[in-house]
């Protein structure tokens, strides 16, 4: 070997090493934060506590939920986590704060937060068309941005059909994939790669858990690395979350939760088979109660991204119609809990249902993690969160309304492929609701609640008494939903 290139080879191990060095470093540090963060548990009140447990056990005898992990943050630090019930029924395996479940679409603000740490740095821009980053997407009518993605507004499609209830919707190969990928992010674009835009870009809220498979490919083209890797590296290993990783089927991963569902008769069974290894950046990661707790710590004190980042991915985008959408920012959704704001996501998938929620003005947040798709964790997501915020306790309060009002309400109300219609029965009105009819109660002249789950609808109407639209307000997570007849 020559002096040239013996002293090239030296700087490439030296440069090796450091970057060796420096990841141990970090990952000591994150360790070093993770242990005091278990060991601050004691700041949980214990009359909090007590109600969360309660919560959560009357929320499992309720749902007949097999497992549940849970963790709280409170004045910017994780204080509590904890495991409920059985990982694994065959096994008689318990749930423990450490169970690895499917996070579903809470995914999304992983890979968001990725992107806009890309941002940050000036790597990533936000508004040049994505084929800049990602050259094997083909072109299309009209330029889509990684910003556009990220809100949903870039007329992307979802799914062929509808995801839930998911064991009838295994016709669609992309709901119940069972290919497993090695390179994910390409495979999950041959998926929908050729088909025509739903809309023209920014004009029309369209959810689409493969448009982030194409926000993925943006960060791979604008970093360099490998999509998994580079969140891993500037999210994961920074925030402390060093049990979360890929859904790998093929991998042994302890602590992994088995998946359940039910069959129509409410039995609980083994959920759907599923390989998401086609859509990581949407709906592809595991984790556990303690790192989700410690990603909102790492977001509500900037240390994966700066403030005013931050603000700019939780503000709400709006499509040019203004039509049928959620309240959603940059993977991120907005809504409210008994009125004090949040943001969070929710994530549902076979054999999963997931919520995190964070008030980031009281500097507090909830996780949980529920290894069932026929039980609702924004439900109980949006209750723990009362109670971390202190919050009296909920109750809504049925008042008598003129009857007439309902003729402005009675209708089709929609955004995407979820639908309700409403139709007045006398001097009641009731909400017809994946194939059910359920009735509805007024507590003032625009706002209703359900009794039999923990819902709200406020119409908004034009001077006449019409509605144009609905807020759907559930587990503190707001959605307009467009009224179509």
């Amino acid at each position: 070997m020559n002096q040239e290139a013996y002293c090239i080879n030296c700087g490439l191990r030296h440069q090796k090493r450091q970057k060796i060095a420096t990841t141990l470093v970090r990952l000591l540090a994150c360790l070093l934060a993770a242990s005091c963060a278990v060991a601050q548990t004691g700041k949980l009140s214990a009359e909090k506590q007590a109600k969360i447990e309660s919560a959560i056990s009357n929320f499992m005898a309720a749902s007949k939920a097999p497992g549940i992990s849970a963790g709280v943050v409170q004045d910017g630090e994780f204080v509590w986590s904890a495991g409920f019930g059985m990982a694994d029924l065959e096994n008689s395996v318990p749930a423990t704060s450490q169970t690895l479940y499917r996070l579903g679409s809470i995914s999304k603000s992983i890979t968001a937060t990725a992107a806009m740490e890309l941002w940050e740095h000036g790597k990533l821009d936000l508004d040049s068309a994505v084929q800049k980053y990602c050259p094997v997407f083909p072109q299309k009518p009209w330029p889509i941005t990684t910003r556009e993605l990220l809100g949903h507004l870039a007329g992307i499609r979802y799914y062929h059909v509808p995801e839930i209830p998911y064991s009838e919707s295994q016709s669609d190969p992309e709901v119940g994939n069972t290919r497993h990928f090695e390179n994910g992010i390409e495979a999950g674009l041959k998926f929908f790669a050729d088909d025509p835009l739903v809309a023209q870009p920014a004009t029309h809220f369209s959810y689409s858990t493969q448009g982030y498979t194409l926000v993925g490919c943006a960060i791979e083209g604008a970093s360099g690395e490998k999509y998994a890797a580079y969140v891993r590296e500037h999210v994961l290993v920074p925030a402390g979350m060093l049990q979360t990783r890929p859904d790998d089927r093929f991998a042994i991963i302890p602590l992994r939760a088995r998946f359940y569902s039910k069959d129509k008769s409410g039995a609980v069974v083994n959920a759907e088979f599923l390989d998401s290894s086609y859509k990581v950046p949407g709906g592809g990661w595991l984790s556990s109660a303690p790192d989700m707790a410690r990603f909102e710590v790492a977001i509500l004190t900037d240390r994966l991204i700066k403030r005013a980042t931050r603000d700019i991915m939780w503000t709400p985008q709006m499509p040019s119609d203004g039509l049928g959408r959620m309240v959603y920012g940059l993977g991120w959704q907005a809504g409210t809990t008994e009125g004090v704001g949040d943001v969070g996501h929710g994530g549902s998938q076979q054999g999963t249902s997931t919520m995190i929620l964070i008030a980031p003005d009281a500097r507090a947040g909830v996780v949980v993690l529920i290894n069932s798709d026929a039980a609702g964790a924004s439900e109980l997501a949006s209750q723990l969160l009362e109670i971390v915020l202190g919050l009296p306790s909920r109750g809504h309060k049925e008042i008598t309304v003129d009857p007439k009002l309902y003729d402005g309400y009675i209708g089709s109300y929609q955004m995407n492929d979820f639908r309700i219609t409403f139709a007045r029965e006398e001097d009641r009105l009731f909400a017809q609701l994946n194939g059910q009819k359920i009735q509805v109660f007024p507590e003032s002249v625009r706002d209703y609640f359900f009794k039999l789950f923990d819902a709200q609808i406020t119409f908004v109407t034009e001077a006449t008494g019409r509605a144009t639209e609905l807020i759907l307000h559930e587990g503190g997570i707001d959605t307009y939903l467009n009224r179509v007849k």
